[in-house]
């Protein structure tokens, strides 16, 4: 079915976009996958193109778009290349909201021009070793001094942790009768005494995308580094949820094309008992289902992306459309690896990376377990 929420501009940002990935990034994949990191230098070469600076306003040297179409196309050609840009997206889809957000102008003069440039990339901690999705359950702590705050605590799973120069941190500031209550952001800068950074944690997939654990040993954070008010971080994090869940959305959504476009070319290739693979009515009726699944994805996806674009995209339909396209990829990608045989468990195969890195959609951004608990919320139950 045809798209209609992207005009001429965004087709030409696409275009562009697949060059680079195809001509820089593609090539070195492998290699940074043993590395376990795409390069620091990447990042810059990408803010050359504009990427990390979209939403960046104008004066801060950005390009000052206030969409996130752009955002979604870059989301969409990195899973069409099947190529990555390590943790970008956790940069520009996940913490760049909340600088735009939340931020005073000094603040703002002093990070966005390198957040724009890639100079300064960033990354949030949230989640610790042991609270998991309970956000409000968090042990790090923030003191206040006469110089600012002395945070204390230990984050896990941070992607892009080990090479982010800002990390907003979230921790408690005071103790209140409602658990929600008492948290703030603070923004924490490399070099800062106190602040370490763990192993990278080798994971099932999503090999090019750092993810670590972050220290915080008598951290002093400057007062100029609260982002936003005290004690309201819980309400700001809730705030962009929706965003963050449609990023998630749109990334599983656009892996799933991927998956079945590389599938459907193995099948017209592939000869099994002296007849293309694709000749089976078992192939087709299998490609026939995950081509039904993924068109509908790709509706739901793009009404929630039109919706937010309008501002009326609510907590419980972004908890939805990730439901569903998180939930839909994991049943493709695992169909079309199936398709391929043994061939699909070799690493040098697009659908053995891309099965691989489709497990953690289902957790990341909310569980589906917690995405259900939304909707069914949202339903009076």
């Amino acid at each position: 079915m045809q798209r209609t929420i992207y005009g001429p501009e965004h087709d030409a940002f696409a275009a562009s976009l697949r060059s680079f990935l195809t001509n820089e990034v593609v090539p070195n994949l492998a290699e940074w996958e043993e590395a376990g990191a795409v390069p620091r230098d990447l990042y810059r070469e990408v803010g050359k193109l504009g990427v990390t600076g979209i939403q960046v306003p104008t004066r801060f040297g950005g390009a000052g778009e206030t969409s996130f179409l752009f955002n979604c196309v870059v989301t969409e050609q990195i899973a069409y290349t099947r190529s990555t840009l390590g943790a970008l997206r956790v940069h520009t889809d996940v913490v760049m909201p909340y600088v735009l957000a939340y931020a005073d102008e000094e603040q703002q003069a002093r990070w966005l021009p390198g957040m724009g440039s890639g100079e300064l990339m960033s990354a949030i901690a949230m989640t610790e070793p042991g609270t998991g999705s309970d956000l409000a359950g968090m042990s790090t702590t923030a003191r206040r001094t006469a110089d600012g705050w002395v945070l204390n605590g230990a984050k896990t799973f941070i992607s892009g942790g080990s090479q982010a120069e800002l990390v907003v941190v979230v921790a408690r500031t005071s103790h209140e009768e409602n658990r929600r209550g008492g948290l703030s952001l603070l923004v924490v800068e490399e070099g800062m005494a106190g602040f370490g950074r763990g192993r990278n944690l080798e994971k099932l997939g999503l090999l090019t995308q750092d993810t670590t654990e972050l220290f915080f040993e008598d951290v002093l954070v400057p007062e100029g580094n609260l982002l936003g008010e005290e004690g309201r971080a819980f309400e700001y994090l809730t705030g962009n949820l929706a965003q963050e869940r449609l990023s998630i959305a749109v990334n599983a959504q656009a892996q799933a094309v991927a998956a079945l476009e590389v599938t459907v070319a193995y099948v017209k290739d592939r000869s099994v008992f002296g007849k293309p693979l694709s000749g089976f009515q078992n192939t087709k009726f299998v490609l026939a289902d995950l081509e039904t699944q993924v068109t509908v994805g790709q509706l739901a996806v793009d009404r929630a992306i039109a919706d937010h674009e309008q501002g009326t995209l609510s907590a419980p339909d972004a908890a939805k459309v990730k439901l569903f396209c998180t939930e839909m990829q994991g049943r493709v990608v695992d169909a079309c690896l199936q398709l391929h045989g043994g061939y699909g468990y070799v690493r040098e195969y697009d659908i053995c990376r891309l099965y691989a890195d489709a497990r953690v959609s289902r957790i990341y951004g909310g569980t589906s377990e917690v995405m259900k608990s939304i909707i069914a919320k949202s339903m009076g139950l």
